[in-house]
């Protein structure tokens, strides 16, 4: 199958992030590709990846960076497909100088910003727009949240079970 979704990372340091977005990807079959770019050491492969991705069949863009954070941001400015960005947590400022970089886009290049190190939500929120236009997909997803719900409840009831012995001096 193609490829809908294409997550993409500054860097191969990022994937124990990004991975969590391509797990959650296998688990709702939806078929993706994965890349490291670099939006200041490979440039020129951001652009071409960018301006090609729409027509290779790619809906939805995934961009994790860390530090300067500029990769969702040239990906942003060089598509009309929807950009996740991704902050991922650097060595220095903890992934805030990332965060930021992603949110301070300028006006007609947003890109949709999720948690540091937040690969999964953006998984999620790829999903939420792929369903959108696809009914399989959207009933596949629908099970999933309530799925997370059974799970509080689960968790919820087997906190009421649990016993402590009070002691007062």
């Amino acid at each position: 199958m193609k490829p809908v979704v294409s997550i993409i990372m500054g860097s191969t340091s990022d994937l124990p992030v990004m991975e969590k977005a391509a797990k959650f990807f296998d688990e709702m079959e939806i078929p993706f590709e994965m890349n490291a770019l670099s939006a200041h050491r490979t440039p020129d492969a951001v652009e071409a990846f960018a301006k090609g991705a729409k027509e290779r069949g790619i809906q939805v863009i995934i961009a994790g960076a860390g530090m300067a954070a500029a990769l969702p941001g040239v990906i942003a400015a060089s598509t009309t497909l929807p950009v996740i960005g991704v902050p991922v947590k650097g060595s220095t400022l903890d992934g805030i100088d990332a965060v930021y970089s992603m949110l301070q886009m300028p006006p007609g290049i947003p890109v949709a910003t999720v948690a540091i190190n937040g690969a999964l939500n953006a998984a999620i929120l790829a999903v939420q727009m792929l369903a959108l236009s696809d009914e399989v997909l959207a009933e596949k997803f629908a099970t999933y949240k309530d799925g997370l719900r059974k799970k509080i409840e689960k968790a919820n009831a087997e906190l009421k079970e649990v016993k402590f012995n009070f002691k007062c001096n």
